[in-house]
């Protein structure tokens, strides 16, 4: 699911957002045909559930799509009596023309951490309950607008040991190559080892941070999917030599 420990590899520079980490997820559908199937059951639908938050942002976005025979099936568009709650509030659907079929919403960022439910209602009228828990991470470190070639050093709350963290950091410069690595928290610290910095060019560094959580859903009644949560947070300054 993960790329290997510290592995590093050349990426296009990315726009200074933390969304671009996102984007591909959004437009991956190759067919945005919406199918209004009311006999589909639950072994055909394929639940393709993305949860997403930004440092910055008031709204945590709740994204969720259904989709026939698999992660690149047709989306679904929900008849009656099928239906999708999150926390005891019925989503209503909404379209576009490269997700097609889609249910979300945006929810406070203050009051979003901790336990949700989302429940599936399907064609028979069975429901389908799924939790998760909601856990962004902040960074203690305060980052200097200036830092010196070394190792750097970041630490943070809200990781448990074994979490993953997705770290970019790029310059502006079109001829080296970026660091985009996923690494592995331990006890809520994250170091760079200077040797890495190499492929960075002195002068303005973006670092995107992302904590990515993907797990599989399935049951006994035979559904599946994916759900995917992400919280991340983004900041800039100048690396130079010592």
């Amino acid at each position: 699911m993960f790329a290997p420990k510290n592995t590093i590899t050349s990426i296009v520079k990315p726009f200074p957002s933390i969304f671009l980490l996102c984007i591909l997820s959004y437009i991956s559908c190759t067919n945005n045909e919406t199918l209004r199937e009311k006999k589909e059951k639950p072994n055909g639908i394929y639940f393709d559930y993305k949860i997403r938050g930004q440092e910055n942002d008031s709204v945590v976005s709740v994204y969720l799509l259904y989709r026939l025979g698999g992660p690149n099936g047709n989306t679904l568009r929900l008849t009656d009596p099928a239906k999708v709650e999150f926390d005891g509030d019925t989503l209503s659907v909404d379209s576009a023309k490269l997700a097609g079929a889609f249910y979300d919403a945006e929810k406070p960022a203050n009051d979003f951490p901790g336990r949700h439910t989302i429940v599936f209602t399907d064609f028979d009228e069975k429901e389908h309950t799924l939790e998760f828990n909601y856990k962004p991470f902040k960074l203690k470190t305060k980052i200097p607008a200036i830092i010196n070639r070394g190792d750097i050093v970041f630490d943070f709350t809200g990781f448990s040991n074994g979490d993953y963290l997705r770290v970019i950091l790029a310059d502006t410069s079109f001829q080296s190559r970026d660091i985009h690595e996923i690494d592995t928290i331990e006890n809520n610290r994250l170091v760079i080892r200077a040797e890495k910095l190499k492929y960075l060019s002195n002068g303005p560094i973006t670092l995107i941070l992302s904590k990515e959580i993907e797990r599989p859903i399935s049951n006994g009644a035979g559904q599946r999917g994916r759900l995917f949560i992400s919280y991340g947070m983004q900041r800039e300054f100048e690396l130079k030599n010592p």
